[in-house]
């Protein structure tokens, strides 16, 4: 078992919402969880060796457990069906230590947190520190109906419920969101957050674009890759030229290029699989590379000097990778 991963035991499973489950995990041996901090995540090693992330949505302050919320996907790829139909308290399982990559804006004058969905739960971890820090925040839930809100009593009873609105798809015209209200004229050193689905957060940060959001203010997490754009460059096979092992490892349109190296015996290590987590990013010497990931910004996947091989792809004939 490598060092990096956890035994963790599923001290409680409930539903939480429809087709949202909540897992509570807690250390297997006994030892301490490590600490973690509003935003992050853990990879959940699931039964028929899936592996997917899913955010911590507790309280940071809290020691001693992680809490999830598990979305029953309808075109899931096995993680969410894994949750909802295997897995069972009591069982056992590995998880990664947690990290980062949505973490607060540190010197923000304000907050504001925008979920879609199950989007919800690091956006909840957020609004738990803000509180206790006792920091101006606003959190808004957009949900389908009321029984698709996930973790309802946090929000709507004790410290969050003063900074909280949902927003029912269902409901009366005047509580659903109005995306180009709310973020009129954003104020000096109000930072935006929001999660969900490809959808809900393209349509926050192009609204918020139009109105003059500075792009430094604008945060998002990506609960699935988005659909990746038709072209002859997702169909066409194309070579991996190793620079530092003078290798040729030919990528075929059916496969990754993660998964023609792991086949030529190359180890890339891998986690989501779909361009979110960013755990396979691999240095590009040459080449020009058809960027489908949802982890590195726009001006670092137009430098083309890495990508993620678990879901990118060539745009010309070969590219030389730093391996």
């Amino acid at each position: 078992m490598s060092a990096a991963l956890l035994p963790v035991r599923v001290a409680r499973k409930a539903p939480e919402a429809e087709d949202i489950c909540r897992l509570e995990l807690v250390s297997a041996g006994g030892a301490p969880l490590p600490p973690f901090s509003a935003g992050a995540h853990i990879d959940v090693h699931l039964p028929g060796g899936l592996v997917r992330q899913y955010s911590l949505c507790n309280n940071p302050a809290e020691a001693g457990r992680y809490v999830l919320g598990v979305l029953r996907e309808p075109a899931s790829r096995g993680g969410s069906v894994a949750v909802h139909a295997h897995l069972n308290e009591g069982d056992e399982l590995l998880i990664s230590a947690p990290r980062n990559l949505f973490p607060l804006a540190e010197g923000a004058s304000s907050h504001l947190l925008l979920a879609g969905g199950i989007g919800l739960t690091p956006l909840l971890a957020m609004a738990e520190t803000l509180a206790a820090r006792g920091e101006p925040f606003a959190l808004h839930v957009a949900a389908r109906h009321a029984g698709r809100v996930a973790f309802r009593e946090r929000l709507q009873q004790g410290p969050l419920a003063p900074h909280t609105q949902l927003h029912l798809d269902d409901g009366p015209p005047a509580q659903r969101l109005d995306l180009p209200a709310l973020l009129a004229t954003p104020a000096a050193g109000q930072h935006l957050y929001v999660c969900g689905p490809a959808g809900f957060i393209a349509a926050v940060l192009d609204t918020a674009r139009v109105q003059g959001w500075p792009e430094a203010q604008l945060h998002c997490e990506h609960f699935g890759a988005a659909p990746a754009a038709p072209g002859a460059a997702a169909e066409r096979p194309f070579e991996l030229r190793l620079a530092r092992s003078q290798r040729v490892v030919m990528v075929s349109a059916q496969q990754t290029a993660a998964q023609a190296l792991n086949a030529a015996g190359i180890f890339v290590p891998t986690s989501c699989e779909q361009g979110i987590c960013g755990t396979c990013l691999t240095r590009v010497l040459e080449g020009e590379c058809e960027h489908r990931d949802q982890y590195l910004e726009p001006e670092e996947q137009a430098a083309n000097d890495q990508f993620l091989p678990c879901c990118s792809r060539a745009r010309s004939a070969a590219l030389v990778l730093d391996l």
